[in-house]
């Protein structure tokens, strides 16, 4: 006779994609679950995986599934703004069905500063431009501001979030902000570009400042339309070489 059993013996899920604890709107796409080998595991086991206990989809094992981790995918239809849970059953012939540990994820689907169109490559016109004193504008960034460093405002965006990690771009050379807090949401956001940086970019007639935007389960912005500055040029003739392209915001190493 068989016995049955709903005790938590099994390892709880995990994402296939690189973030472990979170889903964006591009792992949302093709979403994989992926169950952990575990002991006795055997041909035609009956994994059912389960997201906030409904049930999604199954899979029978085959002998070239044994030992190994097995990955279901799981519908977009699925997939909303919040947190969730997911756990899956594992049905054994002659034995009762044994539950997982419980996953809880994270997910967002928001991009910031919204979802970027194609037509721009990797440029988002839903975000302003940084904000630069109009006097800098005008007439440039000269020695003694840089000393003095050069303010910038970053205006609120759309679906701004904690977490948020903001990377502004001075020329060529990066400069990572503090994750926002609470209290950031919705303003302004101030900074001062400090000497180190401005000298480390150099000299020239056009550069350009921009920034963009990774939250905090991976989903980036592309880069804001950029301003341009002139910075301690002395030689109105002198020749600025053309700059490669930098990509967006990508995860920051711990």
């Amino acid at each position: 006779m068989a016995t049955t059993s709903n005790k938590t013996e099994l390892a709880a899920p995990t994402l296939a994609q690189s973030h472990k604890t979170g889903i964006n709107i591009t792992s949302a796409a093709h979403l994989l679950i992926q169950v952990p080998s575990y002991t006795a595991m055997d041909e035609g086991d009956l994994i059912e995986l389960f997201w906030n206990h409904c049930y999604v989809t199954s899979r029978v094992l085959t002998t070239a599934d044994i030992g190994h981790p097995v990955q279901l995918r799981v519908p977009e239809s699925f997939i909303a703004n919040g947190s969730s849970h997911i756990h899956y059953r594992v049905m054994q012939v002659g034995r009762g069905p044994v539950m997982s540990a419980v996953r809880h994820v994270q997910i967002k689907l928001d991009c910031p500063g919204g979802q970027p169109c194609a037509l721009y490559g990797d440029e988002i016109q839903s975000l302003a431009p940084v904000s630069i004193p109009e006097t800098i504008r005008r007439q440039g960034v000269n020695p003694s501001q840089v000393k003095r460093r050069v303010p910038r405002t970053i205006e609120p965006y759309m679906n701004t979030a904690v977490d948020d990690e903001i990377t502004l771009r001075w020329g060529d050379v990066r400069m990572d902000l503090p994750r926002l807090k609470a209290s950031d949401v919705g303003q302004p956001i101030q900074v001062w570009v400090p000497p180190a940086i401005i000298l480390e970019a150099g000299e020239d007639l056009r550069l350009e400042v921009t920034y963009c935007i990774l939250d905090r389960v991976g989903n980036n912005s592309r880069w804001a339309p950029a301003r341009t500055l002139k910075i301690g040029c002395a030689n109105p003739y002198l020749k600025v070489p053309k700059k490669e392209p930098l990509k967006a915001a990508e995860p920051r190493r711990r």
